[in-house]
């Protein structure tokens, strides 16, 4: 079943930002426009470079309104550590949660079970709390900021002109689409 239109469900955990432990509930979410970054774990290959790649961009997403939350299974001490220790995760900005007893990640259908970690998921929630773009993929993959950026000011322009759609590879100012019988077989 897919994610797409459900509300976040209720949950509650620490997080490590900017040297502090800080609580992050559902209620965070409210009112904003949020992004869930869910990765397998601290200390490894992959994810450092996704972080980072976040890191540079997060002035970007903030300007839109946008808070960014990276999820993995490690909890909120393994996540000061990591900070500590790596100048990549150092410059990280946004929350990092500690989701140790899966419950973040199984919410959102990326646990896998059989190993105690996330799959690489990323999901957009909007202000009312519903997500609603999701991409999971092989933890062999990673990500690009810039097309996460993309496709949240496609959400955030389609939200505020309803009856309009981006079309690929769509970026602002560019023309969308009026979906309508007049457009059938003509694009």
């Amino acid at each position: 079943m897919s994610l797409i239109n459900t509300e976040v469900k209720p949950f509650s955990t620490t997080a490590y930002q900017n040297g502090e432990f800080v609580t992050i509930t559902e209620a965070n979410l409210k009112g904003k426009w949020s992004v869930f970054f869910f990765y397998p774990a601290d200390f490894t290959f992959i994810c450092p470079t996704e972080l980072g790649d976040l890191a540079d961009s997060y002035a970007k997403f903030q300007e839109l309104g946008v808070e960014i939350y990276g999820v993995s299974t490690d909890n909120h001490f393994t996540h000061k550590a990591w900070a500590d220790s790596s100048p990549t995760i150092a410059k990280v900005k946004y929350p990092l949660l500690g989701d140790a007893n899966g419950r973040l990640s199984r919410n959102f259908d990326v646990m896998i079970e059989d190993e105690g970690m996330a799959l690489r998921g990323t999901f957009l929630v909007n202000p009312e709390g519903k997500i609603i773009l999701s991409e999971v993929h092989d933890n062999s993959i990673g990500r690009d900021a810039g097309e996460l950026l993309r496709k949240v000011q496609a959400a955030q322009f389609v939200a505020a002109n309803p009856g309009h759609v981006c079309p690929a590879r769509w970026t602002p100012g560019a023309a969308t689409l009026q979906p309508s019988a007049a457009l059938v077989g003509k694009i």
